[in-house]
């Protein structure tokens, strides 16, 4: 089992998040607002030895600390989100100094993270920040040219000499076919034997079309609660927002809207059967209150044990593929409460949980 961590590059201050969220805003911004909102509620969630790190400023010596800390606990490489808009880059310096840095110690691959962004965070998905479009060949051979310094570094992982790309929501791309014929045509040409595409399972769909694409990953915990959530746990979960938001109406103190169980979305994960090419997917724990407040999602009953015990499962059920990867959501979604970076609250549980699942032969 090769476990890969996605991660988020939103740990500097950048002109369009200034415009959209307030000057200097970073991810570290909403996670310092989080508060608790029931009994045991752990918020804010704090980094161990207030490591608020910026990915620009101290991009080096921050990515540097993340690669060995990662490497040592067994984390076989980062999928990085790539936010590109026909053109339009943002985030996008994180993993420029990793490939300038060739001293850093990584595997990594692109997860292109291809949707369009709002002000979903406060309930505006109507107001659109900046759309996703995929335009035409000449756009598709830009946004090629710009992956492709990575595809030739050597720390890119591949598969069958194939660059491994992501790509979130594959299903939004009408022209998938095309654009992806002309990615592999572009990729053979440069002495690669194609790209090996890998298809997100999320929350909002997943890629239907027959033969376009190679592989997928399921983007957890939203394809579960989406496609696999029990109608007893779904009932339960229904009445439980109806009932909260109803007191919200009359309350100042708000009232959390949104809990689960943790073992009502593992449980179904780790029960499912995968195919050599489906990669499933894990959540150390879930808590987005820091971005959504009250109207957030808590994942109760998590815990590193019970982590490690799905963790153990799905190493499993992915033993004697060839392609044996295992996808955490995530290394760093702090805002969502997702994340095996160590803090003061779980120390350094999660990333040790990992350590002993892949150490074990």
């Amino acid at each position: 089992m090769r476990v890969m961590a996605l991660y988020l590059p939103q740990y500097h201050c950048f002109k369009e998040n200034d415009e959209w969220w307030g000057k200097g805003y970073t991810e570290w911004t909403a996670v310092k607002r989080g508060k608790p909102l029931f009994k045991n509620h752990v918020q804010p969630r704090v980094p161990l030895n207030g490591n608020y790190y910026d990915l620009d400023k101290e991009g080096l010596d921050t990515l540097r600390w993340q690669a060995k800390l990662a490497k040592e606990h067994g984390i076989y490489g980062f999928s990085i989100y790539q936010y590109y808009f026909k053109g339009h880059k943002l985030m996008q310096r994180p993993m420029e100094i990793l490939l300038e840095n060739p001293d850093i110690d990584i595997n990594y691959c692109i997860c292109w993270a291809n949707e369009t962004w709002t002000r979903t965070w406060y309930g505006l998905e109507s107001e659109v920040l900046i759309e996703q479009e995929y335009g035409d060949e000449k756009d598709w051979g830009e946004h090629f040219d710009y992956c492709l310094r990575f595809f030739k570094d050597e720390r890119y992982i591949k598969i069958d000499n194939k660059p491994l790309l992501q790509i979130y929501k594959t299903f939004d791309i009408e022209n998938l076919s095309q654009m992806l014929s002309f990615f592999n045509e572009r990729a053979k040409t440069e002495g690669f034997d194609g790209l090996y595409v890998v298809s997100g399972k999320t929350a909002q769909g997943c890629e239907k079309r027959e033969g376009i694409v190679d592989g997928y990953y399921y983007f957890e915990p939203g394809f579960t609660l989406k496609n696999d959530f029990s109608k007893t746990a779904q009932l339960k979960y229904n009445t439980g927002i109806i009932i909260r938001s109803f007191i919200n109406k009359f309350k100042k103190d708000k009232l959390l809207e949104r809990r689960i169980n943790a073992r009502d979305i593992i449980e179904p994960i780790i029960n499912r059967s995968y195919k050599e090419n489906e990669f499933p997917g894990l959540i150390p724990d879930w808590d987005n209150t820091p971005r959504r407040s009250y109207r957030g999602l808590v994942y109760t009953g998590t815990s590193p044990e019970y982590f490690e015990k799905a963790l153990r499962i799905l190493k499993e059920k992915k033993s004697g593929h060839k392609t044996d990867f295992v996808f955490i959501n995530a290394w760093n979604e702090w805002g969502e409460g997702a994340f095996l970076e160590p803090d003061e609250y779980r120390g350094y549980a999660y990333l040790d949980a990992v350590k002993r699942v892949v150490d074990d032969k």
